[in-house]
């Protein structure tokens, strides 16, 4: 998987478990949801510790969990389902302040609209990595500086711009 944060590849410090793997006794891990209970109770409190999440989460279910949790991955089975964008959003709207990352089958079009939704960054197959290179992912970032919508990118909206201007 090739990870993508402010446009670029980068280096992924997190290693994913498979749920048959004992949990470490250190390092950064990400955790299927159905061993995130498990593993709080297993770990320091401190310790950093992550989740990958379906698409198809009930964000109540994460949020007793939120200041616990380093990152959230919300899995995306395909490009054309969008329901982790919103799942991002509500988790925002939630408090949660730490790393959201987009992870499976999304394309360089959309890198702008996952980080008005509050991800981080973007994880995707080595295979989709091959066919959109980081200059795609780059180029992406830079197509729009502003925008109409609320979200939770840098700078705020347009309107939100405007606001600051007048007072």
């Amino acid at each position: 998987m090739a990870l993508i944060s402010e446009g670029a590849f980068v280096a992924d410090g997190w290693r994913r478990l498979a749920d048959e793997e004992a949990l470490p006794a250190s390092g950064k891990v990400i955790v299927s949801l159905s061993r995130l209970e498990a593993a709080l109770s297993g770990t320091d409190v401190d310790a950093p510790l992550g989740v990958i999440a379906p698409n198809t989460t009930d964000p109540e279910v994460l949020r007793p969990s939120l200041s616990r949790l380093s990152v959230i991955a919300i899995q995306f089975p395909a490009f054309a389902d969008g329901r982790g964008f919103s799942l991002a959003s509500l988790l925002r709207r939630a408090g949660y302040k730490g790393e959201l990352r987009a992870s499976g089958r999304l394309l360089a079009d959309q890198y702008l609209h996952a980080l008005g939704c509050g991800f981080d960054t973007v994880e995707i197959p080595d295979d989709l990595a091959q066919r959109h290179s980081e200059a795609q992912w780059r180029k992406a970032l830079r197509m729009r500086s502003l925008n109409y919508q609320r979200g939770y990118s840098h700078g705020g909206s347009i309107l939100e711009r405007r606001r600051k201007g007048a007072s």
